[in-house]
């Protein structure tokens, strides 16, 4: 499952409340502008990502921990921007 998590990135907390699920990426990233919109921030500023989650029964409002979501995928295509870094 694909997921809207609020990440603020701060390292004492490291649960990550679920905002959305989602079935597909297009999805969640579709829930991800218009959360923006709705908040009128930029992306960075709403601390929201997508994230996938390999659990099927993934419900808003939990809290997934370091090991349970990444980013991408296993298998998916990761955009070639997104290989690697912008800085030196």
């Amino acid at each position: 499952m694909y997921a809207l998590i609020y990440d603020k990135h701060r390292l004492d907390h490291p649960l990550k409340r679920v905002i959305s699920v989602h079935k597909n990426r297009n999805e969640a990233e579709a829930a991800l502008e218009r959360r923006r919109g709705e908040l009128g921030r930029k992306v960075p500023e709403c601390f929201t990502r997508v994230v996938w989650v390999d659990k099927e029964d993934l419900q808003v409002g939990e809290f997934v921990g370091p090991g349970e979501y990444d980013t991408w995928r296993p298998g998916e295509l990761v955009p070639f921007g997104d290989l690697y870094s912008d800085q030196d």
